[in-house]
């Protein structure tokens, strides 16, 4: 399910004011619901993916509590297993292809082998999420969850869940937990800035991607303006995609009386390499 997308149109209102009708102690399974259902919109058998990464995670975390000479064992399994289904779904076929040709320029005759797998949606957010709470708990700054409820709900929100940002542990899971009360003036703010990434995505990263797209479809077509200028526009584009896709989770979560943290920070304006990366993905990069 797309943010930009109408079957999201229809299901925004519907969680959102049976959230607020719910009493606050039955929000977080109706949001836990409705956040399962939102990832399994895109392809119901890739739940497993997310519910495995998390059983993962709970578990080890409990574990670093009861075994502390172990910590570091249980840290590394947990990166195995929750790396290790990013990189079979995500890699897999880049590096088989890779080693065939690195062996091929040596004569060595490899025929690689690829996997018709679809990439399942927002697996390096959730995967990084997961991550980042275990990381907290081997770290003592977080305890370890004992509902596993919260900690599904902490690593399937729905708003952050296809894009991020990836939340840290320390601001989003007390949050879950707490109690909840209906602001209109957060509520509000939230639908301005959900209108504000809409309008970058739709309006400027949409129509900038149609002249990029085409320069870049057929470069030996196109002089050296036409492609300064698709460079230009893809510039704009990327960071009003990913940017408008931040600002709609950040405002819909709002909704929710739920804060994400900013992604970015006028990263064009960085004045070095460094400043630049501590405004663009700021969820990743810290």
């Amino acid at each position: 399910m797309l943010f930009n997308s109408l079957a999201f149109a229809i299901f925004l209102p519907i969680v959102f004011f049976l959230y607020w009708a719910l009493p606050n102690k039955y929000r977080p399974i109706w949001i836990l619901i409705t956040s399962y259902y939102f990832y399994m919109s895109w392809n119901v058998k890739y739940v497993v993916l997310i519910l495995f990464t998390t059983v993962v995670s709970y578990g080890c975390a409990i574990l670093m509590q009861k075994w502390k000479k172990k910590k570091t064992v249980l840290l590394c399994a947990t990166l195995i297993a929750s790396l290790g289904v990013l990189f079979f779904f995500k890699y897999f076929n880049f590096f088989s292809l890779s080693a065939a040709n690195v062996l091929g320029r040596f004569a060595i005759q490899v025929h690689p082998v690829t996997l018709s797998l679809m990439l399942p949606v927002g697996i390096s957010f959730y995967t990084f999420q997961t991550l980042s709470y275990v990381i907290d708990v081997y770290r003592n700054e977080v305890p370890p969850q004992k509902s596993y409820a919260k900690l599904l709900l902490y690593i399937s929100f729905f708003p952050q869940l296809v894009a991020g940002p990836i939340e840290r542990t320390s601001n989003l899971l007390p949050q879950i937990k707490g109690e909840h009360r209906f602001d209109k003036e957060k509520a509000t703010g939230g639908l301005l800035l959900m209108a504000w990434g809409f309008f970058k995505k739709l309006v400027v990263a949409d129509n900038l991607a149609i002249y990029a797209d085409q320069i870049f479809d057929d470069v030996h077509y196109y002089g050296g303006f036409s492609m300064l200028l698709a460079a230009l526009f893809f510039t704009f584009q990327i960071y009003c995609d990913f940017s408008g896709y931040s600002d709609i989770a950040i405002g819909c979560a709002k909704l929710f009386d739920i804060n994400l943290m900013t992604n970015f920070r006028s990263p064009y304006f960085a004045i070095s390499i460094k400043d630049f990366w501590s405004r663009w993905h700021i969820s990743l990069s810290t």
